[in-house]
């Protein structure tokens, strides 16, 4: 049963996936079709972000007071709504609408899940989990470049949202393999302390830094990559494009998958410091000055496999770290931290683009995966001194 009831939490994070690369895949024709600038993008995406650090923010009290497993319901419950909602939408002004169920589906499932298995699991089940998140990422960006080519982008919002269907479906059957927690764990998720007093202890505030220098390397990665070759490469097909926005996603999957074999070996300050070099190595593939987008392809694509590792190893920190009575709030704060980034610089990028040219991208991620390493080496000195006082 307990194998069952982790194979259903990675559907789930498929289901938490499938949503996020469609407006990055779908965007350069989208643009077209509402007769709006490219930058535009970054605006709904905003919105969606926005939505999720609010429901990320309401996660640690959510947490005491509702069982996981209907987290996961009506969280899966709102990305449909959000997805359909976008799939019939005509005028750019209706995606602000189906942004917020979009959104507010995403952060307390996140938020959630990452608890949950952070709590209960080992370092290698969370890459695994993530690693599905990944598999999500990359069905729908290939989903939308299948409707492009045979249908309208539209189909693409519509057909992803068939498949959450079915994944809530298998949710719902699978309620009864969510058991109730112990007395003692009970106790413990009454106890668990407040966001303000997490934001106390040390080492806490570096690390959400961090995470939004992180996600704003990603989300930026996730929303830009299909029109960063629709800038800089010539001669390709809109289905083409847009199934270039799942390079980053498969990398992500990729460096998830080899992660969840050695996590447990490594541990998780070593697999971050390891991912950002692959991060780097990908960077630079991608400024090499070739014409052709086979190398810039593969240079997106190892830029997934390093950030794959990061999110994960961060999450799963958090306990050990912080301690499990801090661990839902910080959890909680990494999530609304990771979703500030994610809403504000994609935003800020596109505006960079729109005057510089979308050729300084990889730049612009070099930025953040420093400023990642940097505060996190940081704030481990600072996170151990401070398990050494409470020893």
């Amino acid at each position: 049963m307990a194998s069952l009831l982790v194979a259903v939490i990675y559907l789930a994070f498929v289901s938490l996936g499938l949503p996020d690369s469609l407006l990055g895949s779908a965007w350069p024709t989208m643009q077209t079709v509402f007769e709006v600038p490219s930058s535009f993008a970054g605006y709904v995406s905003m919105t969606i972000s926005c939505m999720t650090i609010l429901s990320a923010l309401m996660s640690p009290r959510l947490i005491r007071k509702v069982h996981t497993k209907w987290i996961v319901v009506v969280s899966i419950c709102l990305t449909i709504v959000g997805l359909i909602g976008f799939s019939f939408s005509s005028q750019y002004w209706m995606l602000f609408l189906f942004a917020v169920p979009y959104g507010l589906g995403a952060g307390s499932i996140d938020a959630a899940l990452n608890h949950y298995v952070a709590t209960n699991y080992s370092s290698s089940v969370m890459n695994f989990l993530h690693c599905f998140y990944g598999l999500g990422a990359i069905i729908s960006p290939n989903l939308m470049a299948l409707a492009l080519k045979y249908a309208r982008w539209n189909e693409g919002y519509r057909w992803t949202a068939y498949i959450q269907i079915g994944i809530l479906a298998v949710c719902i059957l699978s309620l009864p393999l969510w058991k109730s927690g112990t007395a003692a764990q009970e106790e413990q998720l009454e106890e668990a302390a407040g966001i303000k007093e997490t934001v106390k202890v040390p080492g806490v505030v570096l690390t959400l830094i961090a995470f939004f220098a992180y996600c704003a390397g990603e989300a930026t990665a996730f929303l830009w990559t299909s029109s960063y070759f629709a800038g800089t490469k010539q001669g390709m097909s809109d289905g083409l494009i847009a199934s270039f926005g799942s390079l980053i996603f498969g990398g992500l999957m990729l460096g998830r998958l080899i992660s969840g074999f050695i996590s447990n070996r490594l541990g998780d300050r070593k697999l971050i410091r390891l991912g950002i070099a692959v991060e780097f190595l990908g960077l630079l593939l991608i400024l090499l000055p070739l014409q052709g987008y086979v190398v810039a392809a593969v240079g997106f694509l190892l830029t997934g496999t390093g950030m794959g590792p990061i999110y994960p190893a961060i999450q799963h920190m958090a306990p050990v770290n912080f301690g499990k009575r801090y661990s839902a709030a910080v959890i909680g704060l990494q999530m609304a931290s990771a979703y500030i980034g994610s809403m504000f610089m994609p935003t800020v990028f596109g505006k960079l683009q729109q005057a510089v040219g979308i050729w300084i991208m990889p730049f612009y991620l070099a930025l953040f995966a420093l400023a990642n390493i940097l505060l996190l080496e940081i704030a481990y000195p600072k996170i151990d001194r401070a398990k050494a006082t409470h020893s």
